[in-house]
């Protein structure tokens, strides 16, 4: 995947944080956004992670990755996909934070109705709550990711932002980047050893454990129970490609470049929501 701008000398920025449980309730007849923003409000906090299974929207409105068409992107996104609802949300991850001073999420998983299984990246405005629905995730008051400007992919990106304490950290992974090595290095740099990860991003061509690969350029994906043991990265992912084929499996190490972000939560064990 080759990018339009001039490739920035940090490949991996990232900041420390306090995480705390994020739980509650989001209610029936709002959009995503608003009850997300809403719910971390109150648990003062303005950026995190959260998990949306079980979550039922009508509408429901997403978009897959796509190949770029403007000559300037190097991947982009689909028309946007607006099945008749209600869908159900299998399985997502939500980056929270913020943009232009308003709350903003950026996720990415897998919706069914009766007959089909879906996976695409949200559109957390257009999406509408059919239902309340119980959800947790982690929180970070001081510590946040921010949507700015990225020259690099001519894209706005959300990334790490201010405060800089804590026993987990924030990240983006840059593109290019070997998710696994990046993460064991970020991690062994703040003397990480044992922690949760959890991530939205993107991989340019796809490699698993078990030798399947996915030959795309353009994929959205979230991790589902990765873990860091001893230093080590074990990295299950639920990904779909270009096509809206979902595919689930374990990254293998050095294969595995980051396509445009990746963001993500190293989440020190013992400050699991």
């Amino acid at each position: 995947m080759i990018h339009p701008g001039p490739r920035a000398d940090q490949r991996v920025q990232a900041r420390r944080a306090t995480l705390v449980p994020i739980k509650g309730i989001l209610p029936a007849g709002v959009s995503v956004m608003q009850a997300v923003g809403d719910l971390f409000a109150a648990h003062g906090c303005r950026g995190g992670m959260l998990w949306l299974d079980g979550v039922t929207c009508d509408p429901m409105r997403y978009v897959l990755p796509a190949l770029s068409t403007d000559g300037l992107h190097a991947a982009w996104y689909s028309e946007t996909y607006a099945p008749d609802g209600p869908w159900v949300i299998e399985s997502a991850t939500a980056s929270v934070g913020q943009k232009n001073g308003e709350p903003f999420l950026h996720c990415h998983g897998i919706w069914t109705n009766d007959r089909t299984r879906d996976m695409g990246h949200l559109l957390p405005f257009d999406s509408i709550l059919t239902a309340q629905a119980q959800v947790s995730g982690l929180g970070a008051a001081d510590t946040w990711f921010e949507s700015l400007p990225d020259s690099e992919t001519a894209f706005t990106l959300f990334t790490p932002v201010n405060g800089d304490r804590g026993r987990s950290v924030l990240a983006r992974l840059l593109p290019g980047e070997d998710v696994i090595t990046a993460i064991e290095a970020l991690a062994a740099e703040h003397g990480i050893l044992h922690a949760n990860l959890h991530a939205v991003g993107s991989i340019d061509h796809i490699r698993f454990t078990d030798g399947r690969r996915v030959d795309c350029l353009a994929t959205e994906l979230h991790f589902t129970g990765a873990t860091l043991a001893d230093g080590s990265a074990d990295i299950p992912i639920e990904v779909v490609d270009i096509t809206g084929e979902i595919h689930r499996g374990t990254l293998t190490r050095g294969h595995n470049p980051v396509g445009v972000t990746v963001e993500l939560i190293i989440e020190t064990k013992g400050q699991k929501a």
